[in-house]
């Protein structure tokens, strides 16, 4: 009688960002072969040593170990059954590894991971939800988290933490990123999925419109600060945002030379270059305003490859990335609130506004949400209606006046 076989294999088919390649389990079975995923990801080389070199260090002697154990577990069920299946192999090989793991550890090994990644800030967001969830329930396990125990968290979160509805919706979705890791790897069955429409659902905070009106984007445009100064520079560096296309701040201060093609200015949003094979990149008709800013604030071109604006330099750790990039928006966020005090816009406006600003003063002026979703760099239209505001009051009073046009005409 033909058996399933068990290998570990590294698999090149599919290399990562940190250009390792995922290690997995292989079944084959009449000709037939299936893969498994496994939490560890390895470079060829290391992979070669620590499965087949004689002479390891300890560390990887318990990496090695780690790892047969799935190989292990394979050749265990396959000796168990009676009669081979795919179907009875999986119902026992896929038998909830992950169900008795701590919800803690998982958080702690993912930032790590998001850290090597250089992505310190979705690491910060983990991180603070591993905090956050750790004090609601200390070591609680993936089996542990039922619908009923997330009612609780957010009741708990909502009244004695003090978050708002936004805050959880991140920390939550945070938490159900590790539980589809889990599925996926094969480490957790479906079973234990706490979250859907039948069982818990996160909640998600009511947009707070962040636009701008027109007329306070002239006020500020015809703002002078004193030339030179930081909040001349705040100022100059929030419209150059708000022209090219509602551009964050850290895609600002990853710009360089090379990104500009003409009177073109071409950029992959950071956020999107590192979850997507193929990106479409941002392209931003640099009007004169636009091009003076660079003119203005602009460091000196040493070649393609030199940052536009002066804020960060080649060689930063990721950390130290962060950190100047995270200045740079509290000091825009500063003066521009001291502007808009000064111009009496009520209104906040920081660079968040910016990017909301461009959003829906072109939606206002007609473009279609396709458009706008395309310049933004949106891979879904419904993000895109996130950012657009409401209309202006001035537009409501225009659209009440069409509803009574009838009285001009007479009988």
């Amino acid at each position: 009688m033909i058996k399933a076989k068990a290998a570990t294999i590294i698999d090149t088919r599919r290399i990562k960002q940190d250009n390792t390649y995922p290690v997995k389990l292989r079944i084959t079975f009449e000709r037939k072969q299936r893969y498994y995923a496994t939490p560890y990801n390895l470079k060829e080389q290391e992979f070669e040593r620590i499965m087949f070199s004689k002479r390891l260090t300890e560390a990887e002697k318990a990496l090695k170990k780690k790892i047969s154990a799935f190989e292990d577990k394979a050749r265990a069920v396959i000796e168990n059954l009676l009669l081979f299946t795919w179907q009875a192999f999986e119902k026992q090989y896929l038998a909830n590894r992950a169900a008795r793991d701590t919800i803690n550890l998982a958080f702690a090994d993912y930032a790590n991971e998001l850290r090597k990644a250089g992505r310190i800030g979705t690491a910060v967001s983990y991180e603070c939800a591993q905090s956050s969830l750790n004090k609601f329930a200390p070591g609680a396990k993936f089996s542990d988290v039922t619908p009923d125990l997330l009612r609780k968290y957010e009741k708990w979160m909502l009244g004695e933490a003090g978050n708002s509805v936004t805050t959880i919706g991140i920390y939550l979705r945070s938490l159900r990123t590790l539980f589809n890791n889990a599925i996926a790897e094969g480490l957790l069955t479906k079973d234990y999925y706490p979250f859907g429409k039948r069982r818990y659902e996160i909640p998600t905070g009511k947009n707070i419109k962040k636009a701008l009106t027109l007329k306070s984007i002239a006020l500020i445009y015809y703002h002078q600060p004193e030339p030179g100064s930081t909040a001349d520079m705040a100022k100059d560096y929030w419209f150059f945002m708000y022209l090219c296309n509602g551009i964050n701040v850290k895609d600002l201060c990853l710009l360089k030379y090379d990104n500009i093609k003409g009177d073109i200015l071409e950029y992959q949003r950071a956020k999107t270059a590192r979850t997507k094979r193929e990106v479409e990149p941002i392209r931003v008709s640099l009007s004169e305003d636009a091009k003076a800013i660079i003119d203005k604030w602009g460091g000196s071109r040493k070649d393609g490859n030199t940052y536009i604006f002066p804020v960060l330099s080649k060689g930063l750790t990721p950390e130290r990335e962060r950190q100047l990039i995270q200045q740079l928006t509290q000091v825009i966020n500063c003066h521009m609130k001291a502007i808009a005090e000064k111009l009496e816009i009520g209104h906040e406006v920081t660079t968040y506004a910016a990017r909301h600003s461009f959003a829906t003063i072109l939606q206002r002026s007609g473009a279609s949400v396709s458009f706008i979703s395309e310049a933004l760099g949106h891979g879904n239209v419904n993000t895109t209606q996130s950012y657009l505001g409401g209309f202006e009051d001035e537009s409501k009073r225009e659209t009440v006046k069409a509803l009574t046009a009838f009285k001009k005409i007479g009988v």
